[in-house]
């Protein structure tokens, strides 16, 4: 047989079984949603779906739950139930054990030196913001996030934007390969730094110079809707609520003009209008983008903060807060009508949860009868070190803050007393405190084998490289330095309770009420996207979601 007659003959299956091949990856690619948008509530309890439902409309957290698979019982399963560790848990599958981000900000102990979650002192600004709004990048995080395994997936043909009002909300979910993050500037511009590119894109650049913040500084702040609907908060004149950015009063309505003379653009992080603000980024990056247009799926993360201000400054029994949630409601219409057209219905998966709850207020818990106590850290910090001094003859701690005590290991070691010495008569005196539950050593910690299910939140949250020798459990209720408004970090279900919706693409309407944790997100993603899982991820999924 001639040589190349033989060459062509066998050719023939091979070409074939390239087609075929190259087919059946080409069919799996468009399987996938063209497009992913996370969604990020920052602060967001899953009361809110019931205590606000009627003042929502019927297409924003009302589409999602009915057309969508709502799992109503999920929780964060570490300490602390902070921003930055609840983004990147929620991204990476992990918690702060295994991705290193154990807090905002936080003491380090390995360094001797406080740091912040996204700092990042190699990069610069871009954009118009000052030098260190933008010097970050999610250098610090450990794990790679569900975003990162999409771009390694599509080979790099993905694009991950991230975007929020915070850096943190927009760095950390967006992970180590996104295209880009943004974040707002006090200058009232999104801004993003040379970690992710030289320049700012053109349509970004167009955005900020068109400076669309003044739009939502021009007018008073009034409900949305009628004053005396908003019945399932507290009046709005009462003695649990603080001011926001320099307001002459804590009421209804709110000189935006006068606020925006005093402080600046910076107003809008604590004001619904900044959620609103961030949804005209989002359908900018959309459109110029072009997001879900091709046979690569993209990904846009989105982190609605000005929930988080608004609760901290007002607390979850303002009408403030309600009428953000209410506003936050018709964003979610607008961004989900403009997926609709601009991707297709059935084209895109959404997915929408928390990254912590939050606490009531303790003076209103207290003033109806149930004894809480709001402890001042700074009183604490202060008798803490004055017993280190008069047990110790020297000043043995290096730090005290998030539920965390460090002890400075070259001063101890001048006195002569073990760090195990040390830590017990810590231990003891930290216990005598009527609002300390528990205080656990690092030894118990890293022992924790799951029978006491509250120090295993607190090991889930331990990285024995940064966090201290011992650690604090406050007891239910206790909140620092807050007379007004509220706060979070605990371990007890009014700061892990979040919602977990997912929309759109491949899932079939339903709910769950079975226990479930958010650190099942991102495998879950994984699987209805077939991508590989989020490097540290125990690989857990929502089973609801399958079976459904």
């Amino acid at each position: 047989m001639n040589k190349n007659v033989s060459h062509k003959f066998h050719s023939k299956p091979f070409v074939w079984a390239l087609l075929l091949v190259t087919t059946f990856f080409s069919a799996k690619a468009q399987d996938r949603p063209k497009l992913v948008v996370g969604i990020v509530v920052d602060q967001m309890k899953t009361e809110y779906l019931y205590r606000f439902a009627n003042d929502f409309g019927s297409g924003g957290f009302k589409r999602l739950t009915s057309n969508g698979f709502t799992f109503y019982n999920a929780h964060f399963n570490y300490m602390p139930t902070y921003t930055g560790p609840g983004h990147a848990s929620v991204y990476t599958g992990t918690t702060p054990r295994f991705h290193g981000i154990v807090g905002n900000d936080w003491y380090n102990k390995s360094i001797k030196k406080n740091m912040y979650c996204t700092d990042d002192a190699s990069v610069r600004t871009l954009g118009a913001g000052d030098e260190a709004e933008g010097k970050m990048s999610p250098k610090n995080l450990k794990a790679t996030t569900i975003t990162d395994e999409l771009k390694l997936s599509t080979n790099f043909r993905g694009k991950v934007i991230g975007m929020s009002m915070k850096d943190r909300g927009a760095i950390l979910p967006a992970g180590h390969f996104a295209d880009c993050a943004f974040w707002y500037s006090k200058t009232g511009a999104f801004i993003s730094s040379t970690f992710y590119r030289n320049e700012l894109p053109a349509w970004a650049t167009k955005f900020n110079d068109e400076k669309h913040f003044l739009k939502y500084v021009q007018n008073d702040w009034n409900p949305l809707k009628p004053l005396a609907q908003y019945d399932e908060s507290l009046a709005d004149e009462n003695p649990y609520e603080g001011k926001i950015f320099k307001a002459n009063t804590a009421t209804f309505p709110y000189d935006l003009k006068s606020m925006y003379e005093k402080s600046g653009a910076q107003i809008l992080r604590a004001l619904p209008f900044g959620n609103d603000l961030l949804t005209d980024f989002a359908l900018a990056a959309i459109d110029a983008e072009q997001l879900g247009k091709d046979n690569h799926t993209d990904f846009l993360a989105i982190s609605y903060s000005a929930t988080d201000y608004v609760g901290h400054i007002t607390g979850p029994r303002s009408i403030e807060l309600q009428d953000t949630y209410v506003r936050l409601d018709a964003s979610l219409e607008k961004l989900l009508k403009y997926l609709d057209e601009k991707v297709g219905k059935g084209q895109y998966l959404v997915f929408l949860t928390a990254d912590h709850a939050g606490a009531e207020n303790p003076v209103f818990l207290k003033d109806h009868k149930y004894e809480v106590e709001n402890v001042s850290s700074k009183d604490f910090v202060n008798k803490l070190e004055a017993f280190g001094l008069a047990t110790f003859g020297e000043d043995v701690i290096a730090n005290c803050s998030n539920q965390n005590i460090f002890f400075d290991k070259d001063a101890l070691a001048g006195t002569g007393i073990s760090l195990t010495d040390a830590k017990n008569k810590v231990r003891d005196f930290v216990m005598k405190e009527s609002w300390v539950l528990r205080v656990y050593t690092e030894e118990e910690i890293l022992a924790s084998s799951g029978s006491d299910p509250y120090l295993q939140l607190i090991a889930n949250g331990y990285d024995t490289k940064q966090n201290g020798e011992l650690v604090i459990l406050e007891s239910p209720g206790t909140l620092e330095d807050h007379t007004t408004g509220t706060t979070h970090g605990s371990v007890f279900s009014y700061d892990t309770h979040v919602p977990i919706i997912f929309f759109g693409k491949g899932i079939t309407a339903g709910k769950s009420h079975e226990k479930c944790v958010t650190t099942e997100i991102a495998p879950t993603l994984a699987q209805l996207l077939q991508l590989s899982l989020p490097n540290a991820t125990n690989a857990e999924v929502l089973e609801a979601l399958f079976k459904n």
